[in-house]
């Protein structure tokens, strides 16, 4: 366990001392809008910074992880350690003190500086295997969700696509759907709008909102998988979340673009 810990305590300075000094040598120099800075000061002067922040996590163990405290004697110690009665008298006579036996001083692991190099370490593990294991962006990639709104045979299209306002929110994020040229068709007596938008994130969230002139804002929750395949084709239509009266009906349909 101690060199468990203490390997730990030099990783975690070796990657404070790396970045530490790229960073400082990235801020002293200023910006760089090619990037040539950071990438010279990440792996030509970072790895020194490495070494040094290795030695002095190593240095902070023996240090600070490990506390000296007296132990017991053992009871074979104890026996040794004892005067005889002879010894005793003896000494007495001669005028000689008995001095006590000395308690072996032994090191033992700091729990505080223990449980902050386990919690450092579970949190960049953690981090790790956010960003390069469970991504948070689509397998697939960048992906086409392809909308198509049918109103009403009594309702009118919008003059402009300017009237139209399509959100999408996809985790916690908002986007604006900007419409095409050809965002309107027919559906035998039906006007629909049609719309494109872009998936990126993986999430159990997704949701689209539309609102038209003198028309309440309309809701409809997209029920995709966490990380969705492309879809064979388009969806049933379906009315609103809210069961608005309007009676306006959506589908989609989701596409890989590679």
């Amino acid at each position: 366990m101690r060199i468990l810990l203490g390997i730990l305590s030099g990783l975690l300075g070796m990657l404070a001392g790396w970045f530490g000094l790229a960073f400082l040598i990235v801020s002293l120099a200023g910006p760089d809008n090619e990037g040539g800075t950071a990438m010279g000061a990440f792996f030509n002067i970072g790895p020194l910074g490495g070494v040094a922040g290795f030695i002095a996590g190593v240095w902070l163990f023996t240090k600070i992880g490990l506390v000296r405290a007296d132990a017991p004697p053992s009871d074979a110690e104890a026996v040794n350690a004892a005067p005889s009665a002879v010894e005793t008298s003896g000494a007495k006579a001669s005028g000689v003190g008995i001095s006590a036996a000395t308690t072996p001083s032994r090191a033992r692991l700091s729990r505080p500086f223990a449980v902050a190099v386990l919690v450092l370490v579970g949190g960049l593990a953690w981090w790790t295997w956010y960003e390069l294991i469970r991504s948070p962006y689509l397998t697939h990639g960048f992906m086409t969700l392809d909308l198509q709104f049918r109103l009403p045979s009594a309702m009118a299209l919008p003059p402009s696509s300017d009237d139209v306002k399509i959100e999408v929110e996809e985790g916690g994020e908002h986007t604006d759907v900007i419409l095409g040229a050809a965002w309107h068709g027919h559906d035998g007596d039906r006007p629909v709008i049609l719309a494109t938008a872009t998936l990126d994130k993986k999430t159990s969230h997704r949701v689209v909102n539309l609102a038209l002139p003198g028309v309440p804002e309309q809701t409809w929750r997209i029920d995709l998988p966490y990380d969705p395949d492309p879809t064979p084709g388009y969806s049933p239509w379906r009315l609103p979340s809210d069961a608005s009266t309007t009676k306006i009906e959506m589908n989609f349909r989701l596409r890989a673009d590679r």
